[in-house]
Protein backbone atom coordinates (compact mmCIF):
# COMPACT_ATOMS: atom_id res chain seq x y z
CA UNK A 1 0.00 0.00 0.00
CA UNK A 2 2.61 2.38 1.06
CA UNK A 3 4.30 1.94 -2.25
CA UNK A 4 1.16 2.69 -4.17
CA UNK A 5 0.87 5.84 -2.18
CA UNK A 6 4.58 7.03 -3.20
CA UNK A 7 3.81 5.89 -7.39
CA UNK A 8 0.90 7.81 -7.32
CA UNK A 9 2.64 10.92 -5.38
CA UNK A 10 5.72 10.47 -8.08
CA UNK A 11 3.09 10.16 -11.10
CA UNK A 12 0.90 13.07 -9.89
CA UNK A 13 3.78 15.44 -9.71
CA UNK A 14 5.36 14.07 -12.87
CA UNK A 15 2.01 14.92 -14.66
CA UNK A 16 2.25 18.84 -13.22
CA UNK A 17 5.71 19.09 -14.49
CA UNK A 18 4.90 17.85 -17.90
CA UNK A 19 2.05 20.20 -18.11
CA UNK A 20 4.31 23.55 -17.05
CA UNK A 21 7.21 22.06 -19.08
CA UNK A 22 4.90 21.57 -22.14
CA UNK A 23 3.39 24.65 -21.81
CA UNK A 24 7.06 26.42 -22.18
CA UNK A 25 7.68 24.15 -24.71
CA UNK A 26 5.23 25.27 -26.75
CA UNK A 27 5.77 29.11 -26.39
CA UNK A 28 9.66 28.62 -26.29
CA UNK A 29 10.60 25.07 -27.80
CA UNK A 30 14.41 24.90 -27.00
CA UNK A 31 14.27 26.21 -23.89
CA UNK A 32 11.30 23.99 -23.39
CA UNK A 33 12.85 20.87 -24.40
CA UNK A 34 15.82 21.30 -22.11
CA UNK A 35 13.40 21.53 -19.32
CA UNK A 36 11.66 18.02 -20.48
CA UNK A 37 14.96 16.30 -20.35
CA UNK A 38 15.95 17.68 -16.55
CA UNK A 39 12.66 16.24 -15.95
CA UNK A 40 13.05 12.85 -17.13
CA UNK A 41 16.64 12.71 -15.42
CA UNK A 42 15.05 13.26 -12.23
CA UNK A 43 12.43 10.69 -13.15
CA UNK A 44 15.10 8.15 -14.70
CA UNK A 45 17.76 8.73 -12.28
CA UNK A 46 20.75 6.21 -13.36
CA UNK A 47 18.65 3.95 -15.56
CA UNK A 48 20.36 5.94 -18.52
CA UNK A 49 24.44 7.64 -17.89
CA UNK A 50 24.95 11.08 -17.08
CA UNK A 51 26.66 11.83 -20.32
CA UNK A 52 23.43 10.35 -22.25
CA UNK A 53 21.35 13.43 -20.54
CA UNK A 54 23.87 16.27 -21.41
CA UNK A 55 23.85 14.89 -24.95
CA UNK A 56 20.52 15.14 -25.16
CA UNK A 57 20.87 18.60 -23.74
CA UNK A 58 23.63 19.73 -25.77
CA UNK A 59 21.48 18.10 -29.22
CA UNK A 60 17.97 20.09 -28.14
CA UNK A 61 19.83 23.31 -27.27
CA UNK A 62 20.51 24.08 -30.46
CA UNK A 63 18.42 24.28 -33.89
CA UNK A 64 19.28 20.95 -35.23
CA UNK A 65 17.85 17.97 -36.91
CA UNK A 66 15.71 16.54 -33.67
CA UNK A 67 14.57 19.89 -32.54
CA UNK A 68 13.05 20.04 -35.80
CA UNK A 69 12.02 16.50 -35.46
CA UNK A 70 9.94 17.60 -32.45
CA UNK A 71 8.90 21.06 -33.78
CA UNK A 72 7.21 18.43 -36.88
CA UNK A 73 5.45 16.73 -34.36
CA UNK A 74 4.13 19.85 -31.62
CA UNK A 75 3.06 21.44 -35.32
CA UNK A 76 0.28 19.13 -35.57
CA UNK A 77 -0.41 16.30 -32.44
CA UNK A 78 -3.01 16.60 -29.98
CA UNK A 79 -0.93 17.82 -26.90
CA UNK A 80 -3.56 15.71 -24.37
CA UNK A 81 -2.39 12.53 -26.44
CA UNK A 82 0.98 13.29 -26.55
CA UNK A 83 0.90 13.68 -22.69
CA UNK A 84 -0.73 10.73 -22.26
CA UNK A 85 1.94 8.59 -24.27
CA UNK A 86 4.67 10.44 -22.29
CA UNK A 87 2.88 8.93 -18.87
CA UNK A 88 2.22 5.75 -20.13
CA UNK A 89 5.20 4.65 -21.93
CA UNK A 90 7.25 7.00 -20.66
CA UNK A 91 6.55 7.73 -16.75
CA UNK A 92 5.47 4.05 -16.14
CA UNK A 93 7.78 2.54 -18.57
CA UNK A 94 10.43 3.83 -16.84
CA UNK A 95 9.33 3.23 -13.02
CA UNK A 96 8.10 -0.29 -14.16
CA UNK A 97 11.62 -0.98 -15.76
CA UNK A 98 13.54 -0.05 -12.21
CA UNK A 99 10.72 -2.05 -10.59
CA UNK A 100 11.05 -4.83 -12.77
CA UNK A 101 15.13 -5.31 -12.33
CA UNK A 102 14.28 -5.47 -8.43
CA UNK A 103 12.32 -8.01 -8.41
CA UNK A 104 14.96 -9.38 -11.30
CA UNK A 105 17.77 -9.04 -9.27
CA UNK A 106 15.58 -10.38 -5.69
CA UNK A 107 15.31 -13.63 -7.52
CA UNK A 108 18.50 -13.75 -9.51
CA UNK A 109 17.22 -14.23 -13.18
CA UNK A 110 15.56 -12.02 -15.62
CA UNK A 111 12.67 -11.00 -16.35
CA UNK A 112 10.89 -9.10 -19.09
CA UNK A 113 9.97 -5.04 -19.00
CA UNK A 114 8.04 -5.51 -22.53
CA UNK A 115 5.78 -8.51 -22.91
CA UNK A 116 4.19 -8.97 -26.25
CA UNK A 117 1.01 -11.33 -27.13
CA UNK A 118 -1.34 -11.81 -29.65
CA UNK A 119 -4.94 -11.17 -29.39
CA UNK A 120 -5.65 -13.02 -32.69
CA UNK A 121 -4.25 -15.08 -34.75
CA UNK A 122 -6.82 -14.09 -37.39
CA UNK A 123 -5.48 -11.44 -40.14
CA UNK A 124 -7.49 -9.44 -42.95
CA UNK A 125 -4.56 -10.14 -44.67
CA UNK A 126 -2.18 -12.86 -46.10
CA UNK A 127 1.36 -11.56 -46.25
CA UNK A 128 4.12 -13.69 -47.98
CA UNK A 129 7.16 -14.53 -45.21
CA UNK A 130 5.09 -13.67 -42.15
CA UNK A 131 6.09 -15.87 -39.29
CA UNK A 132 2.17 -15.31 -37.70
CA UNK A 133 0.90 -17.12 -40.85
CA UNK A 134 2.70 -20.19 -39.50
CA UNK A 135 0.09 -20.13 -36.57
CA UNK A 136 -3.67 -21.41 -37.10
CA UNK A 137 -5.77 -18.37 -38.05
CA UNK A 138 -8.25 -19.72 -35.83
CA UNK A 139 -6.65 -19.33 -32.14
CA UNK A 140 -7.56 -16.12 -30.01
CA UNK A 141 -6.61 -15.26 -26.06
CA UNK A 142 -9.96 -13.90 -24.90
CA UNK A 143 -10.54 -10.64 -22.90
CA UNK A 144 -9.55 -12.49 -19.64
CA UNK A 145 -6.52 -13.88 -21.03
CA UNK A 146 -5.07 -10.75 -21.87
CA UNK A 147 -5.94 -8.79 -18.98
CA UNK A 148 -4.49 -11.76 -16.65
CA UNK A 149 -1.12 -11.24 -18.46
CA UNK A 150 -1.13 -7.60 -17.92
CA UNK A 151 -2.65 -7.65 -14.00
CA UNK A 152 0.39 -10.19 -13.36
CA UNK A 153 2.50 -8.54 -15.34
CA UNK A 154 2.11 -5.06 -13.33
CA UNK A 155 2.75 -7.31 -10.54
CA UNK A 156 6.48 -7.73 -10.88
CA UNK A 157 6.96 -4.46 -12.41
CA UNK A 158 5.92 -4.45 -16.16
CA UNK A 159 4.30 -1.75 -17.83
CA UNK A 160 4.85 -2.20 -21.78
CA UNK A 161 3.07 -4.07 -23.61
CA UNK A 162 2.78 -4.58 -27.46
CA UNK A 163 0.20 -6.66 -29.33
CA UNK A 164 0.82 -8.65 -32.67
CA UNK A 165 -0.96 -11.28 -34.39
CA UNK A 166 -2.40 -11.93 -36.52
CA UNK A 167 -3.94 -8.61 -36.91
CA UNK A 168 -4.43 -7.04 -33.27
CA UNK A 169 -7.51 -4.80 -34.61
CA UNK A 170 -9.44 -7.59 -35.71
CA UNK A 171 -9.50 -7.19 -31.72
CA UNK A 172 -10.14 -4.07 -31.35
CA UNK A 173 -13.29 -3.57 -29.19
CA UNK A 174 -11.47 -6.02 -26.26
CA UNK A 175 -7.59 -3.84 -26.75
CA UNK A 176 -9.34 -0.37 -26.07
CA UNK A 177 -11.58 -2.44 -23.00
CA UNK A 178 -7.74 -3.36 -21.47
CA UNK A 179 -6.02 -0.05 -22.62
CA UNK A 180 -9.29 1.69 -20.33
CA UNK A 181 -8.54 -0.55 -17.50
CA UNK A 182 -4.79 -0.34 -17.14
CA UNK A 183 -4.53 3.00 -17.75
CA UNK A 184 -1.11 3.00 -16.25
CA UNK A 185 0.23 0.79 -19.53
CA UNK A 186 1.52 1.96 -22.61
CA UNK A 187 0.63 -0.55 -25.88
CA UNK A 188 2.09 -0.31 -29.10
CA UNK A 189 0.15 -2.23 -31.68
CA UNK A 190 1.91 -3.95 -35.30
CA UNK A 191 -0.56 -3.53 -37.47
CA UNK A 192 -1.33 -3.21 -41.08
CA UNK A 193 -3.13 -0.03 -40.65
CA UNK A 194 -6.56 -1.23 -43.40
CA UNK A 195 -8.83 -1.51 -40.23
CA UNK A 196 -8.22 2.05 -39.00
CA UNK A 197 -11.44 4.32 -38.72
CA UNK A 198 -12.16 7.55 -37.47
CA UNK A 199 -14.03 5.81 -34.32
CA UNK A 200 -10.40 4.08 -33.91
CA UNK A 201 -9.00 7.07 -33.85
CA UNK A 202 -11.78 8.66 -31.41
CA UNK A 203 -11.31 5.58 -29.04
CA UNK A 204 -7.21 6.17 -28.99
CA UNK A 205 -7.50 9.57 -28.11
CA UNK A 206 -9.29 8.89 -25.01
CA UNK A 207 -7.42 5.46 -24.38
CA UNK A 208 -4.14 7.88 -24.86
CA UNK A 209 -1.79 5.03 -24.14
CA UNK A 210 -1.66 3.49 -27.55
CA UNK A 211 0.62 3.45 -30.66
CA UNK A 212 0.21 1.89 -34.14
CA UNK A 213 3.20 0.49 -35.65
CA UNK A 214 2.17 -0.25 -39.13
CA UNK A 215 3.92 -2.66 -41.85
CA UNK A 216 5.04 -1.78 -44.92
CA UNK A 217 7.42 -2.95 -47.50
CA UNK A 218 8.31 -0.01 -48.99
CA UNK A 219 6.51 2.13 -51.98
CA UNK A 220 3.24 0.96 -53.48
CA UNK A 221 4.84 -2.08 -55.59
CA UNK A 222 6.90 -3.36 -53.42
CA UNK A 223 4.31 -3.17 -50.60
CA UNK A 224 1.20 -4.48 -52.38
CA UNK A 225 3.67 -7.33 -53.96
CA UNK A 226 4.17 -9.00 -50.15
CA UNK A 227 0.72 -7.59 -48.75
CA UNK A 228 -1.93 -7.62 -51.74
CA UNK A 229 -3.30 -4.68 -54.26
CA UNK A 230 -4.25 -1.61 -52.59
CA UNK A 231 -2.93 -2.31 -49.45
CA UNK A 232 -0.30 0.65 -49.50
CA UNK A 233 -2.65 3.25 -50.17
CA UNK A 234 -5.03 2.02 -47.34
CA UNK A 235 -1.98 2.65 -45.20
CA UNK A 236 -1.45 5.50 -46.47
CA UNK A 237 -4.64 6.66 -46.33
CA UNK A 238 -4.91 5.73 -42.45
CA UNK A 239 -1.79 7.34 -41.82
CA UNK A 240 -3.59 10.71 -43.12
CA UNK A 241 -6.36 10.07 -40.89
CA UNK A 242 -3.94 9.70 -37.73
CA UNK A 243 -2.02 13.08 -38.33
CA UNK A 244 -5.39 14.52 -38.98
CA UNK A 245 -6.57 14.04 -35.41
CA UNK A 246 -2.39 14.61 -33.92
CA UNK A 247 -1.92 10.80 -33.36
CA UNK A 248 1.69 9.67 -32.99
CA UNK A 249 2.36 6.80 -35.10
CA UNK A 250 5.51 4.58 -36.81
CA UNK A 251 6.09 2.07 -38.97
CA UNK A 252 7.46 -1.63 -38.87
CA UNK A 253 9.28 -2.54 -41.50
CA UNK A 254 10.71 -6.08 -42.48
CA UNK A 255 13.98 -6.07 -44.71
CA UNK A 256 14.69 -9.14 -47.13
CA UNK A 257 17.87 -9.10 -49.89
CA UNK A 258 14.66 -7.77 -51.97
CA UNK A 259 13.93 -4.80 -50.76
CA UNK A 260 16.53 -3.39 -48.12
CA UNK A 261 18.22 -0.56 -50.30
CA UNK A 262 14.34 0.84 -51.26
CA UNK A 263 12.89 0.73 -47.65
CA UNK A 264 16.36 2.56 -46.45
CA UNK A 265 16.72 5.16 -49.33
CA UNK A 266 16.68 9.35 -49.52
CA UNK A 267 13.24 8.99 -51.54
CA UNK A 268 11.61 6.53 -48.98
CA UNK A 269 12.53 8.01 -45.96
CA UNK A 270 11.66 11.75 -47.20
CA UNK A 271 8.21 10.46 -48.23
CA UNK A 272 7.88 8.54 -44.43
CA UNK A 273 8.62 11.76 -42.64
CA UNK A 274 6.25 13.71 -45.06
CA UNK A 275 3.22 11.43 -44.12
CA UNK A 276 4.06 12.51 -40.71
CA UNK A 277 5.89 8.99 -39.69
CA UNK A 278 8.21 9.23 -36.17
CA UNK A 279 9.54 6.04 -35.96
CA UNK A 280 10.01 3.11 -37.70
CA UNK A 281 11.55 -0.31 -36.55
CA UNK A 282 13.51 -2.33 -39.10
CA UNK A 283 13.19 -6.15 -38.69
CA UNK A 284 15.93 -8.14 -40.48
CA UNK A 285 13.52 -11.21 -42.58
CA UNK A 286 13.96 -14.59 -40.48
CA UNK A 287 13.24 -18.01 -42.18
CA UNK A 288 11.01 -18.96 -39.88
CA UNK A 289 8.78 -21.67 -40.72
CA UNK A 290 8.86 -25.32 -42.90
CA UNK A 291 8.25 -23.82 -45.53
CA UNK A 292 10.52 -20.17 -45.60
CA UNK A 293 11.63 -18.33 -48.20
CA UNK A 294 15.31 -18.89 -48.10
CA UNK A 295 15.62 -16.32 -50.99
CA UNK A 296 14.48 -13.57 -48.94
CA UNK A 297 17.37 -13.79 -46.09
CA UNK A 298 19.35 -10.78 -46.43
CA UNK A 299 22.71 -11.56 -47.48
CA UNK A 300 25.96 -10.36 -45.44
CA UNK A 301 26.80 -7.82 -47.75
CA UNK A 302 23.27 -6.38 -47.21
CA UNK A 303 23.31 -6.50 -43.76
CA UNK A 304 26.30 -4.50 -43.74
CA UNK A 305 24.93 -1.91 -45.93
CA UNK A 306 22.19 -1.78 -42.81
CA UNK A 307 24.78 -1.81 -40.17
CA UNK A 308 26.09 1.75 -41.84
CA UNK A 309 22.84 2.85 -43.23
CA UNK A 310 20.19 3.22 -40.36
CA UNK A 311 23.43 4.60 -38.23
CA UNK A 312 23.72 7.49 -41.16
CA UNK A 313 20.37 7.83 -40.94
CA UNK A 314 19.72 8.60 -37.31
CA UNK A 315 23.01 10.03 -35.95
CA UNK A 316 22.76 13.16 -33.71
CA UNK A 317 24.48 15.22 -36.57
CA UNK A 318 23.16 15.01 -40.40
CA UNK A 319 20.78 12.22 -41.10
CA UNK A 320 17.09 12.60 -41.23
CA UNK A 321 14.55 13.79 -39.03
CA UNK A 322 12.89 10.09 -38.02
CA UNK A 323 14.01 7.55 -35.04
CA UNK A 324 15.00 4.22 -36.32
CA UNK A 325 16.14 1.44 -34.82
CA UNK A 326 17.44 -1.95 -36.79
CA UNK A 327 16.66 -4.76 -34.15
CA UNK A 328 19.42 -7.46 -35.79
CA UNK A 329 22.09 -5.04 -35.77
CA UNK A 330 21.74 -2.91 -32.77
CA UNK A 331 22.66 -5.13 -30.22
CA UNK A 332 25.15 -3.56 -29.11
CA UNK A 333 22.67 -1.27 -27.76
CA UNK A 334 20.70 -3.64 -25.63
CA UNK A 335 23.73 -6.01 -24.73
CA UNK A 336 22.78 -8.78 -26.91
CA UNK A 337 19.79 -10.86 -27.96
CA UNK A 338 16.71 -9.26 -25.61
CA UNK A 339 14.75 -12.40 -25.88
CA UNK A 340 14.05 -15.48 -23.52
CA UNK A 341 13.06 -12.89 -20.87
CA UNK A 342 15.80 -10.65 -20.76
CA UNK A 343 13.69 -7.66 -21.76
CA UNK A 344 10.46 -9.26 -23.52
CA UNK A 345 8.93 -12.27 -24.32
CA UNK A 346 6.07 -12.97 -26.60
CA UNK A 347 2.83 -15.32 -26.04
CA UNK A 348 1.09 -16.68 -28.99
CA UNK A 349 -2.61 -16.69 -29.41
CA UNK A 350 -2.81 -19.95 -28.13
CA UNK A 351 -0.91 -18.79 -24.71
CA UNK A 352 2.31 -20.22 -25.51
CA UNK A 353 5.20 -18.24 -23.44
CA UNK A 354 7.92 -18.37 -26.48
CA UNK A 355 11.41 -16.60 -26.04
CA UNK A 356 10.86 -14.49 -29.01
CA UNK A 357 8.11 -13.74 -32.02
CA UNK A 358 10.46 -15.86 -34.21
CA UNK A 359 11.70 -18.64 -31.94
CA UNK A 360 8.30 -20.93 -31.61
CA UNK A 361 9.27 -23.27 -28.86
CA UNK A 362 8.03 -23.39 -25.34
CA UNK A 363 7.25 -24.98 -22.35
CA UNK A 364 4.91 -23.34 -20.69
CA UNK A 365 1.58 -21.85 -21.54
CA UNK A 366 -0.48 -19.19 -19.50
CA UNK A 367 -3.64 -21.23 -19.16
CA UNK A 368 -1.95 -23.68 -17.46
CA UNK A 369 0.85 -21.82 -15.11
CA UNK A 370 0.91 -18.36 -13.76
CA UNK A 371 3.08 -15.44 -15.82
CA UNK A 372 6.02 -15.34 -13.35
CA UNK A 373 6.09 -19.59 -13.46
CA UNK A 374 5.98 -19.11 -17.42
CA UNK A 375 8.34 -16.79 -17.48
CA UNK A 376 10.59 -18.80 -15.04
CA UNK A 377 10.31 -22.07 -17.20
CA UNK A 378 13.29 -24.14 -18.26
CA UNK A 379 14.04 -22.88 -22.06
CA UNK A 380 13.82 -19.20 -20.09
CA UNK A 381 16.34 -20.08 -17.21
CA UNK A 382 18.74 -21.44 -20.55
CA UNK A 383 18.51 -17.99 -22.30
CA UNK A 384 19.17 -16.37 -18.64
CA UNK A 385 22.43 -18.70 -18.32
CA UNK A 386 24.05 -18.25 -21.91
CA UNK A 387 23.65 -14.27 -22.25
CA UNK A 388 25.34 -13.07 -24.41
CA UNK A 389 25.56 -16.00 -27.19
CA UNK A 390 28.35 -13.98 -28.32
CA UNK A 391 30.64 -11.70 -27.31
CA UNK A 392 30.41 -9.87 -30.59
CA UNK A 393 27.18 -8.05 -30.20
CA UNK A 394 26.73 -8.03 -33.58
CA UNK A 395 25.89 -11.55 -33.56
CA UNK A 396 23.12 -11.47 -31.36
CA UNK A 397 20.41 -14.27 -31.65
CA UNK A 398 21.10 -17.89 -30.68
CA UNK A 399 18.49 -18.73 -33.80
CA UNK A 400 20.18 -16.84 -36.44
CA UNK A 401 23.97 -15.96 -35.51
CA UNK A 402 24.58 -19.22 -33.14
CA UNK A 403 22.27 -21.54 -34.27
CA UNK A 404 23.97 -24.48 -32.09
CA UNK A 405 22.48 -22.38 -29.46
CA UNK A 406 18.47 -22.67 -30.06
CA UNK A 407 19.32 -26.34 -30.91
CA UNK A 408 21.24 -27.20 -27.48
CA UNK A 409 18.65 -25.23 -25.38
CA UNK A 410 15.70 -26.69 -27.05
CA UNK A 411 16.62 -29.70 -26.67
CA UNK A 412 17.86 -29.05 -23.12
CA UNK A 413 15.02 -28.33 -21.59
CA UNK A 414 12.42 -30.87 -23.83
CA UNK A 415 10.73 -27.17 -25.33
CA UNK A 416 8.50 -28.20 -27.51
CA UNK A 417 7.51 -26.27 -30.90
CA UNK A 418 4.42 -24.10 -30.53
CA UNK A 419 3.70 -24.08 -34.60
CA UNK A 420 0.06 -25.32 -35.47
CA UNK A 421 0.63 -26.44 -38.64
CA UNK A 422 3.64 -28.04 -39.28
CA UNK A 423 5.91 -28.31 -35.76
CA UNK A 424 9.74 -28.09 -37.09
CA UNK A 425 12.57 -29.20 -34.86
CA UNK A 426 14.87 -26.72 -33.65
CA UNK A 427 17.57 -28.62 -35.33
CA UNK A 428 15.95 -28.27 -38.75
CA UNK A 429 15.18 -24.59 -38.32
CA UNK A 430 18.68 -23.96 -37.18
CA UNK A 431 20.04 -26.14 -39.99
CA UNK A 432 18.85 -23.60 -42.57
CA UNK A 433 20.92 -20.71 -40.95
CA UNK A 434 24.26 -22.23 -40.95
CA UNK A 435 25.55 -21.10 -44.31
CA UNK A 436 24.20 -17.76 -43.40
CA UNK A 437 25.93 -17.77 -40.31
CA UNK A 438 29.05 -18.83 -40.95
CA UNK A 439 28.76 -15.86 -44.15
CA UNK A 440 27.72 -13.27 -41.90
CA UNK A 441 30.55 -14.31 -39.11
CA UNK A 442 33.54 -12.70 -40.40
CA UNK A 443 31.72 -9.49 -41.35
CA UNK A 444 30.33 -8.84 -38.25
CA UNK A 445 33.70 -9.56 -36.60
CA UNK A 446 35.30 -6.62 -38.91
CA UNK A 447 32.40 -4.24 -38.35
CA UNK A 448 33.07 -4.90 -34.86
CA UNK A 449 36.50 -4.81 -34.18
CA UNK A 450 36.02 -1.25 -35.93
CA UNK A 451 34.30 -0.09 -32.65
CA UNK A 452 36.44 -2.58 -30.16
CA UNK A 453 39.86 -2.99 -30.87
CA UNK A 454 40.59 -4.95 -28.23
CA UNK A 455 38.34 -7.29 -29.58
CA UNK A 456 39.40 -10.90 -30.97
CA UNK A 457 37.45 -12.97 -32.82
CA UNK A 458 36.44 -16.00 -31.77
CA UNK A 459 38.18 -18.08 -34.10
CA UNK A 460 41.03 -16.28 -33.36
CA UNK A 461 40.92 -16.90 -29.76
CA UNK A 462 40.57 -20.56 -30.85
CA UNK A 463 43.39 -20.86 -33.32
CA UNK A 464 45.91 -19.08 -30.32
CA UNK A 465 44.27 -21.67 -27.49
CA UNK A 466 45.44 -24.60 -29.95
CA UNK A 467 48.47 -23.15 -30.84
CA UNK A 468 49.30 -22.58 -27.15
CA UNK A 469 48.73 -26.05 -26.03
CA UNK A 470 51.06 -27.32 -28.90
Amino acid sequence: MANKIVHAAERKAFELVLDNVGKKAIKNREEGYVEVINTLQKVLGDTWKPEAYDRLRETFSKEGKWTKFFNNLLDYVDIDFLKGIFMSFGFEGAMGYREVQKTAKKMGTTLPWVILFDPTSACNLHCTGCWASEYSRQLNLSYEDMDKIVTEGKAYGCHLYVMTGGEPTVRKKDVFKLAHKHSDCGFMLYTNGTLVDQAFCDEMKECKNILLSMSIEGMEASTDARRGEGVFQKVMDTMDLLRKNGLVYGVSICYTSANYKNVTSDEFLDFLISKGVTYGWYFHFMPTGMDAAMDLVPKPEDREYMYHRIREVRGFEGGKPIFLMDFQNDGEWVGGCIAGGKAYCHINPNGDMEPCVFIHYSGANIHEKSLMECLTQPLFQEYHRGQPFSDNLLRPCPFLENPGKLTEMVQKTGAHSTDMQEPESADHLCKKVEPYAKAWTPVADKLWKSDHPDYIPEAERKGNAAGDAK
